[in-house]
């Protein structure tokens, strides 16, 4: 029997006994879903892991103030002595494994009024280094420079959906936005960045010099340290270790901070990266989980479809008996049933292909994130039901071939 004759005569039993083909076909399909749903979720949430750390920047770190301690009672995190303009050039200047340092502070809800509309948004000072350091390109204009940091120029650099809440028409570039009625000059518009881990919009920011935040806008003053700023931003230089990185920072600033040795640090050094790729390997773990799940429920449906299988070598066995005892090749009986066994669980893995497409978006849609379907992961499940269908349907297609035709055909 040729192959096109076998399919022919597969898909033909097959139809005879549709609902029996289709409940056969359940676990191969369900199976199926399952591993093309948690793939796609699994590789979303390794995509999204990855613009995270690209968001935050590729080598990058963040350094805050830590608890402060007076009377006994702790502050909490921020509360200690915040950094300087001059612990952010200590850090350019001094350890060999930083290749960039810039000073930030931030106020929120600062009310940006343009010729057109106004809109109230975050507002960041921050050093040029910033940029680099976050890895966040210009889209238009130019970045503020550090003599207009030092001198606090009244220029800004716009987010994308402040530009656009602000100058809807376009035209932001040399325009005059004012912040606490002082007039500042759009010099420059960032790319697009997105949300960020939080679901934050990191685009709706005002980004001014630091010495213009703190001294024009704001008059932030913090006791005790001059040039103030709340949070540094660092990047390690290329090649260098992230932790021999951040041991060098610690020396640096607990001998600019006064800290003996013994004593507690009060500042920490973040390494977001190392957290983002910390979830990501749970999510990693759980979608492994969730494909043994899958392929557990594969292997179910390959036992279904060989009980099926069995079930209809049983009621065909005078069939079978008939076509041997007019000649056909006891191969071409068992090529027929292990047709009709790779049949059912190749459609039921295209099935299952279709199904798990649509629920992968729709439980990204519902939980708002991202999802990815990979070609490869689809074609190694439509292999994986083939494979179940060759594996469980060769007994049943081994056993009708092996039927004696005078005992077959006697058979009622």
């Amino acid at each position: 029997m040729s192959p096109l004759a076998a399919i022919a005569a597969a898909l033909l039993a097959l139809r005879v006994n549709a609902l029996r083909s289709v409940l056969a076909m359940l676990g191969v399909i369900i199976g199926v879903t399952a591993v093309i749903t948690t793939v796609a979720m699994a590789q979303g949430a390794r995509q999204a892991v990855e613009d995270q750390i690209s968001s935050l920047g590729a080598n990058s770190l963040m350094m805050r103030p830590g608890s402060a301690n007076r009377g006994g009672r702790r502050g909490g995190g921020g509360s200690a002595t915040w950094f300087s303009d001059a612990d952010a050039e200590a850090l350019r200047t001094e350890t060999a494994s930083i290749a960039a340092a810039a000073g930030v502070i931030q106020t929120n809800n600062v009310t940006a009024v343009s010729e057109f509309e106004n809109w109230t948004t975050t507002t960041q000072g921050a050093h040029p280094d910033f940029f680099e350091v976050r890895d966040w390109p210009i889209a238009e204009g130019r970045f503020y420079t550090g003599a207009e940091n030092e001198r606090g120029a009244r220029v800004v650099v716009l987010g994308r959906t402040t530009a656009n809440e602000l100058f809807p028409d376009g035209g932001a570039i040399g325009s005059t936005i004012r912040m606490n009625r002082v007039p500042l000059e759009v010099v420059g518009i960032l790319s697009v960045r997105g949300q960020s881990s939080r679901g934050q919009d990191q685009d709706d920011v005002v980004f001014t010099p630091t010495t213009t935040l703190r001294d024009r806008l704001v008059n932030w003053r913090f006791p005790g340290v001059r040039d103030p700023v709340f949070m540094i931003w660092l990047e390690v230089a290329p090649g260098v270790d992230m932790d021999v990185a951040t041991e060098e920072i610690n020396d640096l600033m607990r001998e600019r901070r006064g800290i003996r040795p013994g004593q507690q640090d009060d500042f920490a050094v973040l390494n977001f990266a190392e957290f983002i790729q910390a979830r990501n390997e749970t999510e990693r773990i759980l979608g492994v989980m969730l494909a043994v799940v899958g392929a557990v429920t594969l292997i179910v449906g390959g036992i279904g479809i060989m009980n099926i299988m069995l079930v209809s070598v049983t009621e065909r066995t005078r069939e079978i008996g008939l076509r041997l005892a007019v000649g056909a090749r006891r191969r071409d009986i068992r090529n027929q049933f292990l047709v009709e066994a790779l049949v059912l669980c190749f459609a039921g893995g295209l099935m299952g292909l279709a199904l798990g497409v649509a629920a992968a978006f729709g439980v990204g849609n519902v939980l708002d994130t991202q999802v990815g379907v990979d070609g490869s992961a689809a074609l190694v499940a439509i292999l994986a039901s083939a494979a179940v269908g060759v594996g469980f349907g060769f007994y049943p297609a081994l056993r009708a071939s092996r039927l004696d035709p005078i005992e077959a055909l006697r058979h009622e």
